[in-house]
This record gives C-alpha cells, sequence and structure tokens, in this order.
C-alpha cells in the first residue's frame, strides 16, 4: 500500500465530512493529569463495540471544538476517540504569536511533546477506550503524530495520520520498517509545508520499508479542513475524509 494518489471521494461519506450546525458535544471533557500537571482532554465512545481508539492531537488552537467534532464524526464511524490536550487546562492561545509560542515551546522539547502525547493515550485507555489506537493529528497535531510514530515509544498502535502537518523530520530521527501505516493529507497549494516536503518525506519511508499513502488534493492550502476557516476547502475536506475513512478500514 506504498502510493502517493488523488483519491476519488465516496459521496455516501460526503455528508459526514460537513461541519455540524449548532454543534453540541456528543461526548464529555475529561479532566486528567501528567506529572502533576492539569490538562483536559475530550472523550467520546462508539456506540456499539469499538473497532480501535483514535487519538486525536489538536492544531495550534488547542483542544476546541474542531476537535470535539471530529471525534464525534468518528465515533459515529464506531470508533472511541480521546482528543488528547497539549497545552494544560485553560491555556487556549487566541493570538497568531501566542499559537506560535505555544508550539515552538513543544517543538523545542520533543521528549515533552512525546511524554504529553502518551499521557493522553494513557489517560484514554484508563477510561475504557480500546486498547488498538489510531493516533492522527491536524496542523501541529500531525507532526506530533509523526514525532510519536519515529519515536516507536506508544504500543498497540496500529496506525498513524497526518493531515496538513508539519511532515520533516528532525536530525537524528528515522522511521523504520516496523513504524505502522502513516495517512498523510495534504493540500497541493500549501504554502506552510511543501510539496518537496512531501516528497521528501515519501522518499524516507520508501526507504525505511515503512508502509504509507499520501493524498495530494489540488488546489487546498494549509488547514484545509477546518470548517469555517478561510482556509476551508470543501472537496478536498471531503475526499480526504472519505479516503481516511476507508485507510482506516484497511489497516485495522
Amino acid at each position: 500500500m506504498q502510493k502517493i494518489l488523488l483519491p476519488i471521494a465516496t459521496l455516501a461519506l460526503f455528508a459526514q465530512a460537513a461541519p455540524l450546525l449548532a454543534y453540541s458535544p456528543a461526548g464529555e471533557d475529561i479532566a486528567y493529569s501528567v506529572n502533576d500537571e492539569a490538562f483536559e482532554g475530550y472523550l467520546v465512545s462508539a456506540s456499539e463495540d469499538a473497532q480501535a481508539t483514535v487519538l486525536i492531537v489538536h492544531d495550534w488552537d488547542g483542544l476546541d471544538d474542531y476537535e470535539r467534532q471530529r471525534a464525534d464524526m468518528l465515533a459515529d464511524k464506531g470508533y472511541d476517540v480521546f482528543a488528547v490536550d497539549l497545552y494544560g487546562t485553560g491555556n487556549r492561545p487566541q493570538g497568531v504569536e501566542d499559537k506560535q509560542a505555544a508550539t515552538r515551546s513543544l517543538y523545542e522539547d520533543r521528549e515533552r511533546m512525546r511524554a504529553l502525547t502518551l499521557g493522553g493515550l494513557a489517560q484514554a485507555r484508563e477510561q475504557g477506550a480500546a486498547e488498538q489506537t489510531v493516533i492522527m493529528g491536524y496542523c501541529f497535531g500531525g507532526a506530533v503524530a509523526l514525532e510519536i510514530a519515529r519515536s516507536g515509544e506508544a504500543s498497540d498502535i496500529a496506525a498513524y495520520s497526518s493531515f496538513h502537518g508539519g511532515l520533516t523530520t528532525p536530525e537524528g530521527q528515522s522511521y523504520s520498517a516496523d513504524t505502522a501505516p502513516i495517512f498523510i493529507a495534504h493540500g497541493g497549494a500549501d504554502s506552510s509545508v511543501s510539496l518537496d516536503d512531501v516528497a521528501t518525506l515519501a522518499d524516507e519511508l520508501e526507504t525505511a520499508g515503512t508502509d504509507y499513502e499520501v493524498g495530494i488534493y489540488s488546489g487546498a492550502p494549509h488547514a484545509f479542513s477546518v470548517f469555517g476557516s478561510d482556509a476551508y476547502h470543501e472537496s478536498a475536506d471531503q475526499r480526504s475524509w472519505a479516503t481516511f475513512n476507508d485507510w482506516l478500514e484497511e489497516v485495522l
């Protein structure tokens, strides 16, 4: 399944990728701690026996209703979902500079980035979420998902995914043939993460023997899947969401 493709969307899934009007969360916010620091995640369970757990890592805004909506959409597909908090309770930066500072602090301390992500995963499992897990993220969260993939520090991981996330591999890190399958959704018009970055990552994964799939969506800018934003690109969102759900069915 090592390929780069432009997938054709499945019409039956289009409605599930649309923004939810008058959104009311189906799950609940969960207070938890990692190394005595307070965090607040979001948990929603599948209505029946879950196929797996999906751990969602937020973008640079911090955990908000965007991740909650995505979590609810995945729960409707039969997954337990936990949206992890990497910033801390009450820390939801508003300005661009504050968002940059919040992500920079974790990019510069990747051990902490991994510890907080794994702490959220542990909390999901303590709450009864299914053991087998997919780790996915949006923008900053996509880079976090790939950080965990390279580290190999998480157990019982079935797959990783990044939507319009950072793709650069830090010096000294690498992927391996043992890394769980990876799905990358990328906007062809992304000015923050280039197509060269996509090609470099694909070459790294190919060389390592890692199972991967990359979807590139023409005309889609960075953050193309964020409902209601200036960057939202409906076609790319619908097509990538349909492909991602089909891909999950294959790898789980």
